[in-house]
């Protein structure tokens, strides 16, 4: 077996693993660049040439150029967990209709510019019409045979809706078995349940996002939130809430509807600015059985919500929130800043000191979000420089990625000694990381580069 490293190597985003075993060649996710400049650039393969694509999860950076993949020839087998392919529906249609909307504003740019280039969205509606036909679905826990000396199982990775670990047996001469972690989540978050693998692997493809951190406890930064909305409200301000529409906004509801209820926050008003995540949510609503017991509970309680909440549909409604000077808690994507309606929100409020921007995820260098992050004294949005003078919270707790003691712990479940391949982190901290690895447990390692290749 052959493994090549084509994304999420030394860096967070474009989750993309292939795997090439008696000729027939496959992929462990097929994700997009956030914050890059280089998502457009071609495939490291022959799109018709893959089999199959597995995906961990669906969030874009796992899944995003699946579409592009369909446009450029592939026909084989997409699968994943029942809930990520019905998330991915959702989020990939979403993802064409920006990917179509940024290729018309490059056409007209260019044409003001007096340039007669037609700019080519990297995938259309259709592309994702066809990916969708292509999806097989499947259930945590069922080992399944791809071919002849080659089975797989998704075990829950706690980290969204439907998030997977896959567990791959190969016969290479020998039978050997390599993990792919997908986004490890950690212990204890909101809705879903925790992680959860097989005792015994040859190879572990592993995350390392939070690799040299450690997150506050949950009850901390659940506290932390409640803080910040009640002294941004007693300030007259709004708190803003960059945040991905699947995953994180409904963690987020999920931890403001409970403080309601034990009475630690007043009745709020709750803006979700995001046709996508009420989409998201109402397929969240539709899998209870992927849910922890303590959110089957609650989601099964007859008194109904207790958050004044109103999710937007249209432009119009979206630009009605700006209005609001005060009171309001406006969640709206994307989670890095990078494009959607946040950037409308930070561009009315990010200037006023006494708003509060709460960052609930990772940030990736480059974005929009890190350089607030920062504390960079202003900020470039929708063609203006904005000063940022609103009080900025960064509260880990709620990432739905391990800290590093949980992927630590993650990884010393595996009884033998696993050769180890970290992914999906910043250089810096993948480095960090593998230094702890060898440390703690004295296991082989590899930081792989983009494009290296291994034989296992």
């Amino acid at each position: 077996m052959e493994i090549k490293f084509h994304g999420a190597a030394r860096e967070v985003t474009g989750s993309c693993f292939e795997l090439s075993l008696s000729g027939r060649r496959i992929l462990v996710d097929c994700g997009m660049y956030q914050g890059a400049s280089n998502r457009s650039r071609p495939f490291p393969f022959n799109p018709p040439d893959i089999e199959t694509v597995f995906l961990t999860h669906a969030h874009i950076d796992h899944s995003g150029m699946v579409p592009r993949l369909v446009r450029e020839g592939f026909r084989g087998k997409i699968v994943a967990t029942t809930a990520t392919a019905d998330l991915c529906e959702i989020m990939l249609l979403d993802s064409a209709h920006i990917q179509e909307k940024d290729a018309e504003w490059m056409t007209r740019k260019n044409l003001r510019a007096g340039r007669a280039e037609t700019v080519e969205p990297l995938y259309t509606a259709d592309d994702v019409e066809k990916a969708l036909d292509l999806f097989e679905k499947k259930f945590y826990g069922k080992t399944e045979t791809l071919f002849p000396g080659f089975k797989y199982r998704f075990t829950d990775a706690g980290h969204i809706l439907g998030s997977a670990s896959i567990e791959i047996s190969y016969r290479d001469g020998s039978e050997k078995t390599i993990v792919f972690s997908g986004d490890i989540g950690k212990k204890g978050n909101p809705i879903v349940q925790d992680p959860d693998h097989r005792a015994k692997a040859d190879f572990v493809v592993m995350e390392s996002t939070y690799g040299n951190r450690r997150h506050k406890s949950l009850e901390e930064s659940v506290a932390e939130l409640a803080e910040a909305v009640r002294s941004t409200f007693s300030r007259g301000g709004n708190v803003l809430i960059p945040s991905f529409a699947v995953g994180r906004t409904q963690d987020i509801l999920y931890t403001l509807n409970k403080l309601v209820r034990e009475k630690r926050l007043k009745p709020i008003d709750v803006y979700v600015d995001s046709p996508l995540a009420e989409e998201a949510t109402k397929i969240y609503i539709a899998h209870p059985e992927y849910f922890d017991e303590e959110a089957l509970k609650l989601f099964r309680r007859a008194d109904g919500g207790s958050l004044k909440l109103h999710f937007t549909k249209s432009a119009q409604e979206s630009q009605r929130i700006n209005s609001i000077r005060s009171g309001a808690i406006i969640i709206a994507g994307s989670g890095m800043c990078e494009g959607g309606r946040i950037r409308h929100h930070l561009k009315h409020n990010l200037w006023r000191p006494e708003c509060s921007i709460v960052f609930v995820g990772f940030q990736a260098r480059g974005t929009l979000g890190r350089k607030i992050v920062d504390r960079e004294k202003t900020v470039h949005l929708l063609g203006e420089t904005v000063a940022v003078k609103a009080r900025i919270h960064t509260i880990g707790g709620f990432s739905a990625h391990g800290d590093q003691p949980e992927l630590m712990e993650w990884l010393g479940i595996f009884r033998n000694h696993p050769e180890v391949f970290i992914v999906h982190g910043e250089e810096n901290t993948a480095l960090d990381f593998e230094k702890v690895v060898k440390e703690q447990l004295g296991l082989v390692t590899h930081v792989p580069c983009r494009g290296e290749i291994f034989q296992i």
